[in-house]
């Protein structure tokens, strides 16, 4: 792609140099802030973390924190720059495009002139937003959040190119960024399809083995349909005990001196398969004098909430451990009769049934869910099968995923370096 002629300093360090032309001013030269009164018709409009400024009922009704007084809300329009204090950070920066009203935590913005293209500006702050710019304003103690407002972007310096190259970087940018999504979209779709596969073949394993000439009973449970005829199906407390986890004492935080894993749900969530580590350690002497319980290898650890049991929060452990009280664990009470990868993979294919979804899971009803349970040589077979089967699509999916990054990555850059005149496009 082309450059500009000739550049100079910006004066600006995160800027850097800037074509010639263009001249360096703060926000507040570029943009005023907008306080309009709410009129009765007014929806409630949102600023996304994807840059979109929409009504919420353009969205979704659900999963917002409603105001039970509307203390403060101010009104906006189509074409208003708006930038949200708590999460611009994140990219909650964008033009709007309804009418309606906004909370007082966005600060809704218009240009002091007509040389001034918002949607270019849109650009510019996503990318400082993105590259942690905005960020590194932060003056609070929240953790991952900064509070950027109107007064810290009104001292922002800003690039302010002539507003027909402004213009046109953001029609060459709408343009670009949707051939991108394009691109992105297909391979998120691809990922989805690959899981949906790994699913089924899980699935279909798990319940109906390996043996396509089995004669089949009805297991009486709705998401495993019918089974082997040799097949059991048995209830976890029949072959298990089930074991809560322990709070975390901070004082333990960082300690690596020890030789028992205290496991986190997101350790757990990290093991992926197989536990063999965790972030924190304690001695022997620390457990028995806090109470707190040891797993014993070969067991399978989950997390309490039943939700995270279906995003990996699970693991056998390899090595006896401890676990926090977000986490529990599946302890076999015969392990000549029960494989552990095989449980691992039976909860991978869908849920345990205990009589109706539920968001969480408690002891009492872990030990009333129902699992087909074939003899112990089908479940290594299942295993040894499946391991082979899915790890052909777990590559695949990782390609897909690393293309994925690197579209990102590549409509990060091209942004970045149009907005910023390190490119030429008009």
């Amino acid at each position: 792609m082309n450059q500009y002629d000739s550049y100079k300093d910006s004066g600006v360090q995160w800027l850097g140099n800037v074509p010639s032309h263009w001249d360096v001013v703060k926000g507040k030269g570029l943009f005023i802030q907008m306080k309009r009164p709410i009129r009765n018709e007014d929806g409630v409009v949102t600023c996304f973390r994807d840059g979109q400024v929409t009504l919420r009922t353009n969205r979704r009704t659900d999963g917002f924190t409603n105001s039970l007084k509307e203390i403060g809300y101010q009104g906006v329009r189509i074409g208003d720059l708006v930038i949200h204090a708590m999460d611009a950070f994140a990219g909650a920066i964008g033009v709007a495009e309804s009418d309606g009203k906004m909370s007082p935590v966005c600060g809704i913005c218009v240009p002091r002139n007509n040389s001034v293209n918002q949607w270019y500006y849109c650009y510019l702050l996503r990318s400082m937003a993105r590259d942690g710019f905005i960020k590194s304003l932060a003056k609070g103690i929240r953790e991952r959040s900064t509070d950027f407002r109107y007064n810290d972007f009104k001292e922002l310096y800003l690039p302010l190119p002539p507003l027909t190259e402004q213009t046109a970087i953001a029609a060459y940018l709408d343009a670009k960024v949707r051939e991108i999504d394009r691109a992105i979209g297909g391979q998120q779709r691809m990922i989805e399809l690959l899981k949906e596969r790994k699913q089924i073949i899980i699935q279909h394993a798990v319940t109906r083995g390996l043996n396509p000439d089995a004669k089949l009973k009805k297991s009486g449970i709705d998401w495993i349909g019918d089974v082997p005829e040799h097949w059991e199906i048995k209830r976890i407390k029949n072959h298990f005990s089930i074991i809560g986890g322990n709070g975390f004492n901070l004082s333990l935080q960082g300690q690596s001196n020890g030789n028992i894993p205290f496991a986190k749900a997101s350790d757990i969530s990290a093991a992926g398969k197989i536990l063999d580590s965790a972030v924190n350690y304690i001695t022997q002497e620390v457990a028995l004098q806090m109470k707190f319980n040891i797993i014993p290898e070969n067991s399978l650890l989950m997390s309490k909430i039943g939700e995270s049991m279906k995003k990996n929060r699970r693991a056998v452990n390899a090595v006896r451990c401890c676990i926090d009280n977000n986490c529990q664990a599946l302890i076999p009470n015969n392990i000549d009769k029960i494989f552990m990868y095989y449980l691992w993979l039976v909860i991978d294919s869908s849920w345990f049934d205990n009589g109706g979804t539920i968001p969480s899971i408690n002891n009492a009803e872990l030990k009333n869910c129902r699992f087909p349970l074939p003899p112990l040589a089908e479940q290594t077979a299942i295993a040894a099968y499946l391991d082979v089967q899915t790890s052909k699509i777990d590559t695949a999916i990782s390609k897909c995923e690393q293309i994925l990054n690197l579209l990102q990555e590549r409509k990060q850059i091209i942004i970045n370096s149009v907005v910023t005149g390190k490119v030429k496009v008009v």
